[in-house]
């Protein structure tokens, strides 16, 4: 009855006078650093970051973005805004900044990097680049490059995925068909694409640091006047829309945002509601090939290993 008349006479709670008695202040930091200066346009740690807030809100939380940008550091910031805990993703989570904020008193929890003393939400890595490149294997694919992502947790995972899927099959991949580009960036992948494809045994399947970036490369292959899959094969990694609505729909390794950041939050919440009662985790959440017509299957096309069967470079 009280609930229903404060809802009805728009009553909203002293958020001043809560904080006094429960000591929470109902107010959730969140830093996110992109380097590819994405910000909230990025479509995979938008979706993991309003999914975040969603539940967050639902549980009765606000959320501040911390940032560094007035001269302090991000504890500093956290501490102004009396945050009662910390969400990070997509950060260096070697910087000083960072090691500073997860060794203060803020209970934190990190997306897809561990710390031994705090609780993650882990996106298998390792497994999604296995069973991608397992998959390449599968459709008859042998000469496969990997355009992967900068030196972070998350590529070495995804890297020592890809080999191990080559090495259980008996493949032994060229050095140079790893080729360094960046995250959401389409302009690496461009170039690197280029680089692959002007080699004299160039390989039949490529695989993206991500679906974004894959764009890069499609834009390149065009201009080299090469398609898809019928000239070389792709795959991307995260799943995101846009990948499933373009043609040839693009096989890619779909990572659940929605969950990994509903996840994210209601551990943190329950982190900082009972620190006595909570354990530091890691907690992986699943994800999932998602089959499209970016790859060419080489058992019906008599075991072609040479990329482009007539003309093109060599």
């Amino acid at each position: 009855m009280i609930r229903r008349v404060a809802q009805e006479m728009h009553y909203l709670p002293n958020q001043a006078a809560r904080q006094l008695k429960t000591n929470i202040s109902h107010n959730i930091g969140v830093v996110f650093e992109d380097e590819t200066r994405s910000g909230l346009t990025h479509e995979y740690f938008s979706r993991v970051l309003n999914s975040a807030k969603r539940e967050m809100e639902q549980r009765g939380y606000d959320i501040t973005f911390l940032s560094t940008v007035f001269g302090g550091s991000f504890t500093e910031h956290c501490r102004y805004r009396k945050c009662d805990g910390v969400l990070i993703a997509s950060v260096d989570f070697t910087h000083p900044a960072i090691l500073e904020l997860v060794n203060s008193e803020f209970p934190v929890l990190t997306i897809d990097y561990a710390f031994d003393s705090h609780s993650s939400v882990i996106s298998d890595n390792v497994e999604g680049a296995f069973e991608l490149t397992r998959y390449l294997i599968g459709m008859g694919h042998r000469k496969i490059a990997f355009i992967h992502g900068e030196d972070t947790s998350v590529t070495r995972k995804r890297i020592a995925g890809f080999y191990r899927a080559c090495q259980e099959s008996g493949i032994d991949i060229p050095d140079d068909y790893l080729v360094l580009g960046r995250y959401h960036d389409t302009e690496a992948s461009a170039k690197a694409t280029e680089t692959l494809m002007n080699m004299r045994d160039r390989p039949t399947a490529i695989l993206y640091p991500d679906d974004f970036a894959y764009l890069g490369g499609r834009i390149q292959l065009e201009k080299m006047g090469l398609s898809v899959p019928e000239d070389v094969s792709v795959a991307g990694y995260d799943g995101i829309p846009l990948s499933q609505v373009i043609r040839p729909r693009l096989t890619t390794w779909y990572q659940d945002a929605e969950l990994i950041g509903e996840v994210s939050g209601r551990k943190l919440i329950e982190t900082i509601e009972n620190p006595k009662g909570t354990i530091a985790e890691e907690l992986r959440v699943p994800g999932k090939l998602l089959e499209g017509g970016s790859v060419r299957d080489l058992r019906q096309a008599g075991g072609q290993q040479d990329g482009i069967a007539a003309g093109g470079n060599s």
